[in-house]
């Protein structure tokens, strides 16, 4: 392979876009980037900032505050992957648990926090060799991706893996709460008014509702492999 390009990765929550932006990371050397732990830590700080819970939402301090949150990935090697840093501390865990998930749409739907995450991302990709996964990456970071894809799932399908895996890290919550969750987080992100959740025009779908892990994988490499090449 001799020639580096941009991996835009979209779609619906719980379909496994990190999952597999990982794996192609790895195998091709990428850089990976998971935006969505980006917008999860910044709703994380609002949350320890109490300027969002789920009866209230000062958007306008968190607005204010914009300029002192501070994130960064670093890689862990026992994982295999990089992991999210608020303000120097590492915060991988706690953006990944129900709370963090009920609220994280609501901050994803500011303007002035999509415009800062979105130049950091873009200042992350600016010299290719990138996989990055999100809500807008084909249509607003990376338009000009040479690969972009979608990846849709149904929602009872998104919500038992979603379930699965937290339960297998020890949370305690049920199937109906997650459910809700993904649907709910599915209306917010498509209907908001700046870089709703849309597939790209270019973009190549992927319902993974009824495919394994290994079948996808192989499916986008050819994809990857005939852009490098």
């Amino acid at each position: 392979m001799t020639k580096k390009i941009t991996i835009a990765i979209d779609g619906f929550s719980s379909t496994g876009k990190s999952t597999i932006a990982k794996q192609l990371a790895k195998e091709l050397t990428y850089i990976y980037v998971d935006t969505g732990a980006m917008y999860r830590a910044v709703t994380l700080y609002a949350m320890q900032q109490n300027y969002i819970s789920e009866s209230h939402f000062n958007s306008e301090d968190l607005i204010a505050d914009l300029p002192n949150i501070s994130l960064s990935f670093a890689f862990n090697g026992e994982l295999g992957f990089a992991e999210m840093f608020l303000n120097g501390t590492n915060v991988e865990k706690e953006i990944r648990t129900i709370e963090v998930s009920k609220l994280v749409s609501k901050v994803a739907e500011i303007s002035e926090v999509r415009k800062k995450l979105v130049r950091e991302q873009q200042e992350m990709g600016k010299n290719k060799g990138i996989v990055m996964d999100g809500r807008d990456i084909g249509t607003v970071v990376f338009p000009n991706a040479e690969l972009k894809l979608f990846m849709t799932a149904s929602a009872d399908k998104r919500a038992t893996r979603r379930y699965k895996e937290l339960i297998d890290r020890g949370d305690k919550v049920n199937y109906e709460e997650i459910l809700q969750n993904v649907q709910e987080r599915d209306r917010i992100d498509s209907t908001r008014e700046d870089s709703p959740l849309v597939m790209a025009d270019d973009a190549i779908e992927f319902d993974n509702s009824d495919m394994g892990l290994k079948e996808q994988f192989e499916r986008i490499m050819s994809l990857v492999n005939a852009r490098v090449q």
